[in-house]
């Protein structure tokens, strides 16, 4: 009998695992975020500026995860990801992006000398219904050229493949002097019968090394828009010209007459130390394969990476978010080091390690939710990154890196060491991090004098402040610097600096600092005469790009303490206060002033920007966790896939953040506080959930019921006390059960 039993549970266990054999790439939808939000339903204003309100600015091409190039179309530069779902008009194939307005580095087109293309209009249109992305893979048709472009990639590399109209003069236009940075040098030159390599400046030099499938007959370079003359042309030879007063120039490789009817290919190498390292990438990456072997490799590579999540239930729809959000977690950082190990560092040397160079993380984005749940599935990765940060941090003065506003490099470290990421130097870290939270200076936390004098920052004393003006974002970085002395804290901790671990918890506190309890709001202050007293122009619902608030209101600025939520909540007379204001933060409309950084409102909850994305969890610390999920799956499913094309978000996704937070609360944890080693369990839009973690020790989620509340919470087959369950127990492999009813 104990055979058979045995033998049928593997039968079981053999049938689960045939059903989620498939790949999960084909629920991944590249084009998701792409699209713009337009209604004042769905941005929660009436729009009267020009310019449109920000997307998701996430880019449709191919790529590999955390990779150093990333090939992608092109509708219009300075506008995020340089991809808009609603245009219709193609200029490039660049080879970087990430979503921030930068980058799109050496945009490629190609063209037909029947298409006319000249330096001021070479741009062609397109229709999405000859549009195709996967992971990996790119294609579209080009109206004007009427060439079908396929683009896929590998770590360093770019592969393009062009099939033109039969009998066309062939023509590839290279945007040399154009990317998101507005680069002032560049260069291009012809280094075989059909191979050309160069530069382009733009955040940091990119070198390039390309082979095409067909012989150049020649390369000219021509003057762009505006320019009162053209620069000279030649077959061969180097393009090196400063931008100011030349004009923008594009170069175009014009192809030998085909020696029989097939696509054009063209492999290109990256590298930001040099062009032989460019050209190495390629050789190593590249040599001797064909279009299709790279792009099945990377859908290989992809189905690896994003099956580390199985998941058994569920809706179509809601498995097509999961993996297209779950895509986007592993697109950024990028990649910066060569196959042959060296990488340039900030001060422009070429260095040689051990492991793998990144850049810098969005950390006030992604250290939320992001970092952590790539450590989960990649933590050699996050490893790397963070080494990459202990270097970066050492050349610089020897402050940890931040990103935008604030710090929370030390949620990052502390929150992937807590989880048994150990491939790096912990008190190289804590030396840096350590800096950040208690020496002011150049390359550290802004305003930590006032800080550390006080415990807490001022806000410029002045009125009549506007949405767009920028000053201190004194409450922001008040609280979160205090979250980021906790997190220091735990390092200090983890290695015994018991007197600086007592003095950062003391730090920690200083959120309460701000708290207006006559209001119930964090709130800013001022110093006027030498005394400090309530900003007096108080707006709760207007918002801010950076006064008082980052990015926020008063209302998406409430109960930020992931550290400390019983003492967050034992600032108001009850927990019946708080409860009143959570509710009226998810019920009364937003006050309806326009922001293109803050749209998608719930009530005056602004889902489009992430500070105050760990707000709906408040409700499990007043005993009503049912009216924390209701809100988490309104925002689940009416908030990602939004817009008339089904492709918006609520706003942008922040290099992955916003993304991940759907990932998170799809399958059942978030990471409410990152740098605790633990999770805040919620309801699961899925029966089950195979999480297979980057050290190959795998877990179960399993939903039981259906609802809104949570019943009971086992962990191994035992009670969890509390809301949270321990890394460590998922890391043992302990099944959770969520048991749900109305």
């Amino acid at each position: 009998m104990r055979f058979l039993f045995i033998l049928g549970v593997f039968a079981s266990s053999l049938g689960r695992m045939t059903a989620m054999a498939p790949s999960v790439t084909q629920y991944v939808n590249p084009l998701m975020g792409t699209a713009t939000l337009w209604t004042p339903e769905e941005l929660g204003y009436i729009r009267t500026e020009e310019k449109r309100a920000w997307g998701a600015e996430t880019f449709p091409g191919a790529a590999l995860p955390n990779a150093m190039v990333q090939l992608t179309p092109v509708t219009m530069y300075r506008s995020g990801s340089g991809y808009q779902y609603e245009d219709n008009m193609i200029y490039g194939f660049a080879h970087t992006s990430k979503g921030h307005w930068n980058l799109l580095h050496l945009p490629i087109l190609p063209v037909t000398a029947e298409g006319r293309p000249r330096p001021d209009s070479y741009r062609s249109l397109f229709r999405h219904t000859e549009e195709e992305a996967r992971p990996g893979y790119y294609r579209v048709l080009l109206d004007r050229y009427h060439v079908n472009a396929e683009l896929t990639s590998t770590l360093r590399c770019g592969f393009h493949r062009y099939t033109y109209p039969e009998g066309s003069q062939r023509q590839i236009l290279i945007d040399i002097a154009r990317s998101n940075n507005m680069p002032r040098r560049w260069e291009l030159k012809q280094t075989g019968t059909n191979t050309f390599e160069g530069f382009q400046d733009g955040e940091g030099r990119i070198y390039f090394h390309a082979e095409l499938s067909e012989d150049i007959e020649n390369i000219e370079e021509t003057g762009g828009a505006g320019n009162v003359g053209q620069g000279p042309r030649s077959e061969q030879g180097t393009r090196n010209r400063e931008q100011g007063g030349w004009g923008r120039p594009i170069a175009m490789v014009k192809l030998k007459e085909p020696r029989a009817n097939r696509p054009v290919e063209l492999k290109i190498g990256f590298s930001f130390v040099s062009i032989e390292n460019a050209k190495q990438n390629l050789e190593a990456e590249l040599a001797g394969k064909t279009f299709e072997q790279v792009r099945n490799e990377a859908n290989d590579i992809w189905n690896d990476v994003l099956g580390h999540i199985r998941v058994e239930g569920g809706t179509e729809a809601e498995r097509s978010m999961l993996y297209s959000t779950l895509y986007r977690v592993f697109l950024f950082p990028h990649l910066r080091t060569d196959v042959n190990g060296e990488h340039r560092n900030d001060a422009g040397e070429v260095v040689k390690t051990d492991y793998r160079y990144y850049t810098n993380p969005s950390f006030w984005d992604t250290y939320r939710n992001k970092l952590i749940l790539l450590g989960m599935i990649t933590p050699d990765v996050a490893a790397d990154i963070i080494r990459s940060c202990i270097e970066r941090g050492e050349g610089r003065g020897g402050y940890m890196p931040s990103f935008f506003h604030g710090d929370h490099a030390s949620t990052f470290v502390a929150g992937s060491w807590l989880r048994g990421i150990r491939d790096f130097d912990l008190r190289r870290a804590y030396a840096l991090m350590l800096k950040n939270a208690t020496v002011p200076g150049r390359g550290g936390r802004p305003y930590l004098d006032e800080y550390l004098e006080r415990g807490w920052i001022a806000e410029k004393d002045t009125v009549n402040v506007r949405t767009e003006n920028e000053y201190k974002g004194s409450v922001t970085k008040t609280v979160e610097y205090a979250y980021d002395d906790y997190a220091t804290a735990l390092v200090a901790r983890e290695l015994k600096d018991k007197k600086n671990e007592k003095m950062l918890l003391r730090h920690s506190q200083n959120y309460k600092n701000l708290f207006d309890a006559s209001t119930g709001f964090w709130r800013g202050k001022v110093i006027r005469d030498g005394i400090a007293s309530w900003i007096e122009d108080f707006r709760p619902n207007y918002p801010y790009y950076q006064y008082m608030y980052r990015e926020a209101d008063a209302w998406n600025s409430l109960f930020f303490a992931p550290h400390d939520p019983q003492g967050m909540v034992a600032l108001y007379p009850s927990k019946q206060a708080v409860e009143q204001k959570l509710d009226s933060l998810f019920s009364v409309p937003c006050g309806g002033y326009e922001a293109w950084n803050l749209t998608g409102y719930l009530g005056t909850y602004c889902h489009g920007n992430q500070p105050g994305h760990s707000l709906p969890f408040t409700y499990y610390f007043i005993d009503r966790q049912e009216k924390a999920q209701h809100v988490l799956n309104i925002l689940l499913h009416d908030y990602y896939g939004m817009g008339s094309d089904g492709l918006a978000y609520a706003g942008m996704d922040d290099a992955g953040e916003m993304s991940a937070w759907y990932a998170l609360n799809a399958i059942g944890i978030y990471t409410y506080s990152p740098a605790d080693p633990e999770y805040i369990v919620t309801v699961p839009l899925f029966n089950r959930v195979h999480f297979t973690l980057g050290s190959g020790q795998s877990f179960d989620i399993v939903r039981e019921g259906k609802g809104e509340k949570i019943q009971s919470v086992t962990i191994g087959g035992k009670p969890l006390g509390g809301w949270f369950v321990r890394h460590s127990d998922l890391a043992a492999g302990k099944e959770l059960r969520i048991t749900v009813g109305q």
